[in-house]
């Protein structure tokens, strides 16, 4: 009988097989990371002041779109809708170096929101934009319904609306390019460009009024900075001189630590400490009660397409609880950050989900380091799209055996603001054999709130003639829009249209009223110096003719009323005499009639 090797066929099978299974995982891999870019990213809601109005979007249909009411730590994304009402104002953090801050009756839109990609929308009121760092490369644009305003440098930017409807771009500093239906053009610092409208002829460049840029910045400022700022930047130039002075990048030691793209890294100097620990390093600890536990003072609200987000009600709760771990060291909690060259990735919440016997409880507990995380995102029918192959029910949980690290509340609870009393404490014993998840929409009664239920807060009805403004209203922008795979026709649905090419590449027709404005400044120099030469004059006159003036003998005033007879009898008869006789009674002196306010200059 013959023997056949087959052994190098095998082999060769074999290699074959592995090399196309790995071909496969290498193309799921790929596969998952492009998905995993393609997810959006998430800024801040970092402070509400009055009545903010807030929409995800989703029915993308017509102005009869469903607004709540916007609450601090509140994530946003692309597709998203922010309005401030009457005497409001609400400021926002798209990383820890870039914010805005929204006047009242103002509305601004998310378009895009990406790797080194702020693409926004301003239809009503205005907004200041605090441009703290940008990469190179790096695109932060504000679409308006006369042109785009593309920030080119780092500065303090304020873009709103005149009452006839044009577009003011005003640089404190920086350097911002204008991109409009009529061309193009720059703006430097110290400038303001108006859009009157939306033809070229119709674009007027000034210079900045330097008293009205001071209080421009010194009330931004003292809106964001309210624990620390001391009015200093009321005089612009003082701000010129030293813009970076209440930069938190270069003021908070937290930048030390954490990465400066976190939203909310500002807010960590001010209500912690930074202490090294031993086997993490350099972790943060929340200036709190002994008994504090994370992820117990908020609520649960669903957010697309990321799922039940965390909404902490704690004024630094953002970075913490959408970033890095918790660890429980000496009985204390403490943050442990990612590092700091990094770019770390959002999560919506970083907790694994318990679920317990009794079907009317729930409960969570925050992940450790070294506790894994399974990164994904769901479709409109609440179906989770994993980005890695985690296993979503972990064996083994950092935090689980912590005494009081597991919260429990009533299903019923879920989604309205935690209320102490409600949480339930667990036996550790009853804990030993549960199988936590990562995905709370694998747990029955979760998933029956997601889809059935309407979490969260309290809806708000906008006037019907600024919802169908807001909704109409189209704007510009400069550049490519990026197609969101979880917002479909987003652009179409938000009216945002982009300029043409040869539009973008002609130069604005200006009217160029800046040297007029520097005639104005000057001569109102020369007439305040003319000013000051003639009053000066004026008291000099005034001391000198005093000097000529005979000096009268000092009057002696301790005992008014002998002093008055006395004159009174000595020269009553002289008096009648030139005189004639004394005024009738009833009779008026009108010699000192005018009135003070009494008020200190």
């Amino acid at each position: 009988m013959n023997k056949i090797k087959v052994w190098p066929h095998m082999t060769i099978v074999a290699v074959v097989f592995s090399l196309v299974a790995g071909l496969g995982v290498y193309a799921w891999m790929r596969q998952q990371a492009a998905s995993a870019a393609d997810l959006p990213y998430a800024a801040r809601i970092q402070r509400v002041d009055g009545e903010v109005a807030f929409s995800d979007n989703l029915a993308n249909n017509d102005a009869n779109i469903e607004w709540t009411a916007a609450t601090a730590n509140q994530p946003f994304s692309e597709g998203d809708r922010i309005y401030t009402r009457e005497n409001s104002h609400t400021s926002l953090a798209f990383s820890g170096r870039n914010f805005a801050r929204l006047d009242p009756n103002t509305s601004l839109d998310c378009v895009s929101l990406g790797d080194r990609r702020t693409q926004l929308a301003l239809r009503d009121g205005s907004a200041m934009f605090d441009i703290g760092y940008l990469q190179p490369n790096e695109l932060f644009e504000v679409a308006t319904p006369n042109g785009a305003i593309n920030f080119d440098q780092p500065g303090l930017y304020n873009v709103g609306f005149d009452r006839n409807g044009g577009v003011l771009v005003s640089v404190l500093s920086g350097l911002a390019q204008v991109v409009g239906l009529g061309g193009s053009g720059q703006i430097n610092k110290g400038e303001m460009l108006t859009l009157v409208g939306q033809t070229a002829a119709e674009v007027v460049l000034s210079r900045l009024n330097r008293r009205d840029a001071g209080r421009q910045v010194d009330d931004y400022y003292r809106y964001q900075y309210p624990n620390s700022y001391d009015g200093r930047y009321n005089d612009y130039d003082a701000y010129l001189n030293d813009p970076y002075y209440y930069d938190p990048y270069r003021r908070n030691a937290s930048y030390q630590y954490t990465s400066a793209n976190i939203p909310g890294t500002n807010d960590l100097d001010y209500y912690g400490d930074w202490q090294n620990v031993n086997g993490y390093g350099n972790a943060w600890r929340p200036r709190v009660s002994s008994t504090w536990v994370p992820y117990q003072q908020g609520q649960w609200t669903n957010n697309y397409p990321y799922g039940p987000t965390w909404v902490s009600s704690e004024p630094w709760g953002y970075a913490p609880y959408h970033y890095g771990r918790w660890a429980n060291v000496n009985n204390q909690w403490y943050w442990i950050p990612d590092a700091v060259n990094t770019n770390p990735a959002y999560a919506p919440a970083l907790v694994a989900f318990v679920p317990l016997n009794d079907q009317n409880q729930i409960g969570w507990v925050p992940l450790g380091p070294g506790d894994t995380y399974a990164p994904r995102y769901y479709d409109e029918n609440w179906q989770p799209r994993y980005l890695s192959r985690t296993n979503v029910s972990p064996a083994r949980l950092i935090n689980l055996g912590i005494p009081g690290a597991v919260t429990v509340v009533p299903v019923d609870a879920w989604g309205r603001a935690i209320d102490p009393r409600s949480i339930r404490r667990i036996d550790q014993q009853r804990l030993a054999g549960v199988r936590s998840t990562l995905d709370p929409l694998t747990l029955t009664p979760l998933r029956n709130a997601v889809v059935h239920s309407a979490w969260g807060r309290g809806k708000i009805s906008l006037p019907p003639g600024i919802a169908k403004k807001l909704y109409d209203t189209r704007v510009f922008v400069g550049n490519d829009i990026r197609e969101s795979r979880f917002r479909r026709d987003l652009a179409k649905s938000m009216r945002v249209e982009r300029v043409s090419d040869k539009v973008r590449n002609q130069k604005f027709k200006v009217r160029d009223e800046r040297q007029q404005a520097q005639q104005v400044s000057r001569l109102d120099k020369e007439d305040r110096k003319e000013t000051r030469s003639e009053a000066k004059e004026i008291r000099a006159q005034e001391k000198s003719e005093r000097k000529a003036q005979p000096q009268s003998l000092p009057v002696r005033v301790d005992n008014p009323s002998k002093h008055e007879s006395k004159q009174q009898s000595q020269g009553a008869s002289k008096q009648e005499r030139k005189q004639g006789p004394p005024a009738q009674p009833g009779g008026h002196d009108h010699g000192d009639k005018g009135k003070g306010k009494g008020k200190k200059p």
